[in-house]
């Protein structure tokens, strides 16, 4: 008989962040996050460096949850890891650390969608969404609206054609000079500017289709015509203008889909879920609509372990194993888990 309240350690490697946490049951015992800082000087994440920082973080990260959670690797009922999707180096090392031990402790393994933990960060937190409800998952590597029927019943009712949020966020800050990653600057800046004081495009497509190459290339020309003095004193109401720029779409989205589909309750998930300008207003829409609006604690937004626990749970209970020759990959979507 299995254990209701199993201990899971999870890990999560599917970018630049070496991540792994411990759960009793739905609990968070610990949750630890190693972000990789070579990147910066590149202005965006190198892949092949990204997994040889894994290799080299991944065991101190696990023996730090681990001590957190005050436990030894035998106590563990289950090992749980991000399948996909990811950049192929990073997930394999966190899947291959995975692997290692639950062969070693002779202990199930968990592959976990990394997308649909996303999702499922929405119930670590006491006000929770119950089934059915509608989520945006908004980061940097993706932008999608998910109608989330069960945890294991998720549906893409649309997604980006070329660019994520959290992308476009960084692109538009590293054009400002502001280095990476841009996106929490942005958002700084912005709050105390004017998101009117200058217009730029909106992309506005059909079937929950989100774009924003053209948002991000009308900046970029924005730019090029301006003094870096003149940027630098306007800089805040230049901030705000971009940031409603690049929020418009995934709010008239939120709207739309609450009126089409038969649920009053909509999240955010993801990197750009932390973004205070975007729950302020998506938390307006919901009250106009008459919906609750959810949102992740701030450390379940970013890549994390925990939130791969927790979808790791749901997993647990039904005896959805992996294999030890369970692959990874890069291009996993909703619902192939």
């Amino acid at each position: 008989m299995r254990n209701p309240e199993p201990l899971i350690l999870a890990i999560e490697s599917s970018c630049d962040d070496t991540a792994a946490a411990v759960l009793h049951g739905e609990q968070v015992l610990s949750n630890v996050v190693s972000s990789q800082l070579v990147h910066s000087q590149f202005g965006g994440v190198v892949p092949e460096f990204a997994s040889r920082e894994h290799m080299k973080n991944i065991r101190a990260v696990v023996d730090k949850a681990m001590q957190e959670a005050s436990l030894t690797s035998r106590q563990l009922d289950a090992i749980a890891f991000t399948r996909g999707p990811g950049l192929p180096g990073s997930l394999m090392v966190g899947a291959s650390f995975a692997k290692g031990m639950a062969l070693a402790l002779k202990k199930p393994l968990i592959a976990v969608n990394h997308m649909e933990a996303h999702v499922l960060s929405l119930l670590m937190q006491e006000k929770k969404p119950s089934f059915p409800f509608l989520c945006l998952v908004v980061s940097g590597g993706h932008t999608m609206l998910v109608l989330a029927r069960n945890w294991n019943d998720m549906e893409i009712l649309g997604q980006t054609r070329d660019d994520a949020l959290g992308e476009a966020f960084d692109k538009c800050a590293k054009l400002l000079g502001l280095g990476y990653p841009g996106g929490r600057l942005i958002d700084e800046l912005g709050s105390k500017g004017n998101p009117k004081a200058f217009s730029f495009p909106i992309a506005r497509m059909p079937d929950y289709q989100f774009s924003y190459s053209g948002v991000k290339t009308s900046f970029l020309y924005f730019l090029r015509e301006k003094r870096e003095e003149w940027i630098r004193e306007n800089l805040p109401d230049i901030c705000a203008s971009i940031q409603d720029a690049l929020l418009k779409p995934v709010l008239e989205a939120g709207r739309r889909a609450l009126r089409e589909f038969g649920t009053s309750k909509l999240g955010i998930a993801g990197g750009v879920a932390a973004n205070s300008r975007l729950r302020s207003l998506l938390s307006e829409i919901c009250l106009d609509e008459g919906a609750s609006f959810f949102y992740p604690p701030f450390e379940y937004c970013t890549d994390n372990a925990g939130m791969i626990g927790r979808a790791g749970w749901f997993k647990y209970q039904q005896g959805d194993f992996a294999s030890l020759s369970e692959s990874t990959s890069s291009r996993l979507v909703i619902g192939q888990s």
